[in-house]
């Protein structure tokens, strides 16, 4: 019984029908329950979606609980002991905890987790998920890293250089250094909300040097990553065009070997000693 429902509570790979119609199930059960975060009043209806997608949300973590032990592959008390500290268990609870508490208005934000359960759900879609697009987009990032790591340091380090010039040079404008920190990554981005920025002279000299550095190296992630794109397509079209030549030999010999079959040479043998 308790390997029934474990296949059917599973992420389906699309043969199963119950543990299909479960994922989407769980999936609409989901979305539904983020739909009263779009809105600021709280309606009647609003409370009873979010009670009964609390107990769906119970009744699917006990479940799983449940049947730890053939998750993990061990049946052992173990496994009953390890699930609730798994990551998945963990944003499960996290989804359930902020309606089961008496917690203030500031902790809505935690029923955002249900959105991260999600992920469980869509591995029904792995088509998608491990299409040659998102091999080739994560060969990128991976062969990248280096690159992008080092970009990335750099940025942190200009981010915070050019925060700590701007506190200094006009520190009326900033309350605390924070604010000089989000003003340098507003700069460096070269988005500009405008809800900070420097009155000073030196201060909006400082600003237009940040901003022309921050369009040189928020282009520099995107170079790299557009250039390992163009060399991993380049690799594969070259892969392709090698083993083509081959394969069309292969297939020329089979063609061959099906209109003039092998001579059976022992038969003849025999043949001719008789």
């Amino acid at each position: 019984m308790r390997e029934k429902i474990f296949k059917v509570i599973e992420a389906s790979d699309g043969n199963d029908l119950w543990s299909s119609l479960y994922d989407y199930f769980t999936m609409c059960i989901i979305i539904l329950s983020l739909v009263p975060l779009a809105f600021k009043e709280s309606y009647k209806a609003f409370e009873i979606i979010d009670y009964v997608c609390v107990a769906i949300f119970i009744i699917d973590y006990l479940l799983r609980w449940l049947t730890a032990d053939y998750k993990f592959g061990k049946k052992n008390a173990l496994s009953f002991l390890r699930y609730p500290f798994c990551f998945m268990a963990l944003i499960d609870l996290i989804s359930i905890l902020p309606s089961l508490t008496v917690l203030n208005a500031s902790f809505k934000l935690l029923r955002l987790f249900r959105l991260i359960r999600a992920f469980r759900v869509f591995r029904v879609f792995k088509v998608f998920r491990y299409s040659k697009s998102i091999r080739i987009i994560a060969d990128v990032l991976k062969n990248s890293k280096r690159a992008l790591a080092s970009v990335g340091t750099f940025a942190l380090g200009y981010i915070l250089v050019s925060a700590l010039i701007i506190f200094n040079v006009e520190p009326e404008s900033f309350d605390n250094f924070f604010e000089a920190v989000y003003w340098a990554t507003v700069s460096l981005t070269t988005v500009g909300y405008g809800d900070i920025y420097p009155v000073s002279a030196a201060g909006q000299v400082v600003t237009m040097i940040s901003s022309l550095f921050g369009i040189a190296i928020i282009a520099l992630p995107s170079g790299i990553i557009t250039a390992g794109y163009m060399n991993e397509i380049e690799a594969q079209h070259t892969e392709t065009d090698s083993s083509e030549p081959t394969k069309r030999r292969q297939d020329l010999a089979d063609g061959e070997q099906a209109n003039h079959p092998s001579v059976d040479y022992d038969k003849i043998e025999h043949k001719d000693v008789s």
